[in-house]
């Protein structure tokens, strides 16, 4: 074991050349990042958890209730015995040769019984409360950390100038408010990695696991190899969106279309100019270029900047999903379906056509894709 804690904790990885871990020790001079301060994170992202069940039972659902939001779930199916154990106990998505036997044995024409069983999937689907709710917290957190992020970074010399996040590198000290939101930030996101188990399922879940992943080892290595100062930045560009798309979806909950429309335009404008403009030119520029110039490579300074370029990967991906609906916005004049919603949809016809009646035909117009834990479902429609 102390050989293989010698090898992950090599100097040579990790740090500069020339720089030790003894250089990095707190002294009473000055404090530096430890790697023991990361497990903070663990007790505090299971704090955040608890607040946020609090947060959504007692402020969030009254909100909610004021707004005539109610928990009415998706349309029932209605009952089935036989439809309801081979949903159960054999599949919940039915191929053609299945629904063919099932059509024979009930007298259903084909399409009532996809129709029966994507009713019945629906049902499983949290209500528009639960969706309300969980959007009000997540607006809530991420309104407050990055008015912190901003309110700290403004009187930082980084902000103004980034070659300030490399001189003197790694023997910047470690303050207090940049400890503070730097492990508030990996416990937000570790209590996300836990909790996108038992939230709302979507479709874009290996998406969203990704990029948990990926922003939890941005703060770990950022953190342990003292580029705090960089990854401050990071961090709070990449908050500047979220509240809005939380907003917008909010608004789409309590059917405000009008102001759902308006936040979705202000979100997309926000999230493609720091995505796609300011991080690159601003961020990029400054972990590549610039800490090359000052500092130089070395085996972590890789690592991090590789996961930087896949954190901008799913940014231009997410960004031409978002370009997608605001393409259809223009077309039909209202933010359009999210093409990775959780909700299951057909026509109004369909839905009221009783069973009975031979249509051999297939009917659902299910997504797939995703975005961020972001955009849109319904017509304004935003199910992160």
């Amino acid at each position: 074991m102390a050989g293989i804690l010698a090898w992950f904790w090599n100097e040579r990885f990790w740090l500069p050349h020339n720089v030790t871990w003894a250089d990095l020790k707190n002294t009473e001079e000055a404090t530096f990042p430890q790697a023991e301060d990361l497990y903070l994170a663990f007790p505090l992202a299971f704090c955040i958890f608890m607040v946020r069940l609090i947060f959504e039972r007692f402020i969030a659902k009254p909100c909610a209730v004021a707004l005539n939001i109610q928990a009415n779930g998706p349309q029932i199916a209605q009952p089935n015995a036989i439809l309801e154990k081979v949903f159960t106990a054999i599949t919940k998505h039915p191929d053609e040769k299945r629904l063919e036997g099932l059509s024979k044995q009930l007298d259903w024409d084909v399409r009532s019984i996809q129709r029966w069983f994507r009713q019945r999937r629906n049902q499983e689907k949290p209500s528009t409360l639960t969706r309300f709710c969980e959007s009000m917290w997540r607006f809530s957190f991420y309104l407050y950390v990055f008015s912190y992020g901003v309110r700290f970074l403004k009187q930082t010399p980084w902000l103004w100038n980034t070659r300030h996040c490399w001189y003197n590198y790694p023997y910047q000290p470690l303050t207090a408010d940049l400890h503070y939101y730097y492990i508030l930030e990996l416990s937000f996101y570790w209590s996300l990695m836990v909790s996108q188990f038992t939230d709302i399922k979507r479709k874009d879940f290996g998406i969203m696991f990704l990029h948990h992943l990926a922003t939890i080892f941005l703060i770990t290595f950022s953190y342990v190899n003292n580029m705090a100062r960089v990854g401050t930045l990071v961090l709070c560009l990449h908050d500047s969106a979220d509240a809005l798309l939380e907003a917008a979806k909010m608004a789409n909950y309590a059917k405000f279309q009008k102001m759902c429309d308006l936040l979705f335009v202000m979100f997309a404008v926000v999230f493609i100019t720091t995505r796609l403009g300011i991080f690159p030119l601003w961020v990029l520029n400054t972990t590549l270029f610039e800490s090359w110039e000052i500092v130089g490579p070395y085996p972590s300074w890789w690592v991090f900047n590789l996961l930087l370029l896949l954190l901008q990967g799913l940014n231009c991906f997410w960004s031409y999903l978002i370009v997608k609906i605001a393409c259809k916005t223009v077309s039909k004049g209202k933010v359009s379906k999210d093409d990775r919603s959780d909700i299951e949809s057909s026509s109004d016809d369909e839905d009221s056509e009783p069973p009975g009646k031979k249509l051999h035909s297939s009917t659902t117009t299910n997504g797939t894709s995703g975005t961020n834990g972001y955009l849109l479902t319904g017509p304004c429609s935003m199910d992160d």
